[in-house]
């Protein structure tokens, strides 16, 4: 009898260690891909709509020979090491040191919200599909990318993109709304339905958060973090200054080189640019900024290693 029960306890633990491992892969490795994206039904909303004209204004912020030059529905491109310019979209880049921390600014307008965009790893919305950051702004050829709330580490939470809605199950979670007129609100999924944001005018939305500024003014406490992160860790962001002027951050952290921002000090570095509206995204080792198909961050996943990882989707600026 004795030997029976040592028997069945190893089954039992077999099992249950069995289960958990499948659980744990399920949750955090295994794959599932619940639609493909076709790439033409993102743009369908903004195909008849006219972009307005951009007066131009001299400029001086950069000193960079010019290294490509083209043209886009008659518009000159201007592009740079840290500069892009044409009739529709403008983009500088800034590097700054604070806090002990190497942090990349992209300060971007541009003449349309059309040209403000998201899309899936792999084209495909599901479960724990990823791409690297670099790889899925090179396939929708942005100039400008960074990633994004890592929808696909979740059960729940709005995904609304390129307004479609891909999932309506409520987390209770602060989401950035970005409207078809460019404008940025903060919204509480308890209070409203991604069905209600939809015919409210919703292009994207964030679940992530939380909210770094509402109203020009700093949201958060100085103690205040995302779940289970660090104090100070790699932070990607993005806020907004005015009518489809918007500021896009990352910063490095967890290294020697670069210790990281906690949220109380991204906010405060957002309000100095200008931002109204600052929501924070998913950062540590996943924050990364592309520009012209560079990386131009450090992003880490140990302090030990500069390595791009895998994220579920990513923000990015292009045509």
């Amino acid at each position: 009898m004795k030997r029976k029960g040592w028997v069945w306890t190893i089954l039992f633990s077999l099992a249950l260690a069995g289960f958990t491992g499948y659980v744990l892969a399920d949750t955090f490795f295994i794959s599932r891909v619940y639609m493909v994206v076709s790439d033409s039904s993102s743009q369908s909303m903004f195909l008849s709509q006219e972009t307005s004209d951009v007066q131009e204004s001299e400029s001086n912020t950069s000193t960079s020979e010019v290294t490509e030059e083209d043209t886009i529905d008659d518009n000159t491109v201007i592009s740079t090491e840290n500069f892009y310019s044409d009739g529709n979209i403008s983009i500088s880049i800034t590097e700054y040191r604070e806090y002990d921390t190497s942090i990349y600014v992209a300060d971007v307008t541009l003449s349309s919200l059309e040209y403000l965009k998201t899309a899936f790893a792999q084209n495909a919305y599901g479960r724990n599909v990823t791409e690297k950051t670099s790889e899925i702004a090179d396939r929708v050829d942005a100039i400008l990318a960074i990633n994004g709330d890592y929808y696909g580490a979740q059960e729940s939470g709005y995904v609304i993109r390129n307004g479609v809605i891909y999932r309506d199950t409520s987390a209770g979670n602060e989401d950035l709304v970005i409207g078809t007129d460019g404008s940025f609100t903060i919204i509480s999924e308890s209070d409203v339905s991604a069905s209600e944001l939809l015919e409210n005018g919703a292009w994207q939305v964030l679940s992530f958060g939380p909210a770094l500024l509402e109203d020009g003014n700093i949201s958060i406490t100085e103690d205040e973090e995302v779940g289970k992160s660090m104090a100070s860790n790699p932070r990607t962001a993005i806020g907004i200054v005015d009518s489809l002027h918007y500021i896009f951050v990352v910063s490095d952290g967890r290294t020697n080189e670069s210790e990281g921002l906690t949220l109380y000090e991204l906010a405060g570095f957002m309000e100095d640019l200008g931002c109204q509206i600052v929501y924070n995204l998913d950062g540590g080792g996943f924050s990364t900024m592309v520009f012209q198909g560079i990386v131009i961050n450090n992003p880490t996943t140990s302090g030990n290693h500069i390595k791009e990882r895998e994220v579920s989707d990513i923000v990015y600026i292009g045509y």
